[in-house]
């Protein structure tokens, strides 16, 4: 039933620019760089990789694999940089083959909830505890008393909630449960966060197409997706109460205003292995996160580290600019510039630190 569902799912931006890539997966031949890694940036990964070849002739190739397979490849030495939406932990680092992993955040995204329910006519206001409820199968009805109080107004069905989740390990997994779990103490001591959790309720599909899909194909359903996804494909999604308890929509803005708090807390020495969900702020929603890119710390081919280091900086400097095109948040300012300063940290085989 849910490969069914799945193949249901409509096409849209993402989708497309994956299936796009899928035939060109694989072969590196001629590419200066390889990474791969998370699917939720690979639209502006692209990009910046096409303008940066287009200025430099550099080119690099990038497997959109999601950020588990980003990490396990970047951890075996068989990519020159991974990609993940979920930071590595401390036990993935000390595994990795090549030492010691740097972790750079490239934009931001947020995850939003969709749903089908054809009788809600404007957005769906919802709780971080809400949401765990519905997703531990506590609330089962769409007329629930806790999600009738938060919609007042809104003529809610008696009909069943269906819950829809990733089924393949995900960063946009982590993401989604590293909120509940900072809202939710029944979420915390149950599924907790991580790339792949044990589900209590609900179906399975793989990627964002998988869970929209279900989503899609499945009246009183509601998953969950990367935030440019939804925009692209036109789904409904709901406002979520944030930590200042104002009700926020996902945007460009609101996801930036979620970034800008994080930027200022941030110590010197930080490994930029931060999360950002429920930040304070009214304007903040608290679904939001970093992307990153895995860098590891001593590059023993320096050409190619110089190359990687190169890149990353001009991405920082430059490629920012497209993001909010693409659907994704810049970072701030005073973030750039130190990244900046943690890319000299990067050195470069025999040569020596990265310039």
């Amino acid at each position: 039933m849910n490969t069914r569902l799945r193949m249901l799912a409509t096409g849209g931006f993402l989708l497309a620019s994956v299936a796009g890539l899928a035939g060109a997966q694989g072969t590196t031949d001629g590419a200066d760089l390889t990474g791969a890694g998370a699917t939720f940036p690979y639209p502006i990964y692209s990009k910046w990789f096409a303008d940066y070849a287009a200025k430099t002739g550099v080119k690099i190739n990038y497997q959109s694999i999601g950020s588990g397979g980003g990490i396990r490849q970047l951890s075996e030495q068989t990519v020159d940089f991974g990609a993940s939406d979920a930071p590595m932990s401390d036990d993935e680092m000390s595994k990795a083959k090549g030492g010691q992993v740097l972790h750079f955040p490239t934009v931001l995204g947020a995850v939003v909830l969709t749903y089908n329910v054809p009788e809600i006519m404007r957005p769906l206001r919802l709780t971080g505890e809400a949401v765990a409820d519905i997703f531990l199968g506590q609330i089962t009805k769409w007329n629930d008393a806790k999600i009738a109080a938060l919609n007042p107004g809104v003529k809610l069905p008696a009909s069943d909630i269906i819950v829809a989740h990733r089924s393949d390990g995900s960063g946009t997994s982590y993401i989604f449960t590293d909120f509940l779990t900072v809202v939710s103490p029944a979420w915390a001591s149950g599924p907790g966060k991580g790339k792949d959790v044990k589900w209590p309720v609900g179906l399975g599909g793989k990627g964002n197409e998988g869970v929209t899909g279900i989503v899609k194909q499945t009246p009183g359903a509601i998953g969950y997706v990367e935030l440019a996804y939804a925009k692209q494909n036109k789904l409904p999604y709901a406002q979520v109460r944030n930590a200042a308890g104002q009700f926020v929509a996902p945007t460009i803005e609101s996801v930036t205003a979620a970034a800008a708090g994080a930027a200022k807390a941030l110590p010197p020495t930080t490994d930029f292995r931060v999360s950002i969900v429920n930040a304070p702020g009214k304007e903040a929603y608290p679904i939001s996160s970093f992307t990153w890119i895995l860098v590891y710390a001593n590059q023993s081919d320096a050409t190619k580290g110089k190359k990687l280091v190169d890149f990353l900086r001009w991405a920082f400097n430059s490629g920012e600019a497209a993001a909010s095109s693409l659907d994704y948040a810049p970072l701030p300012a005073s973030m750039v510039s130190m990244l900046d300063k943690r890319l000299t940290q990067v050195k470069l085989g025999t040569v020596g630190m990265a310039k």
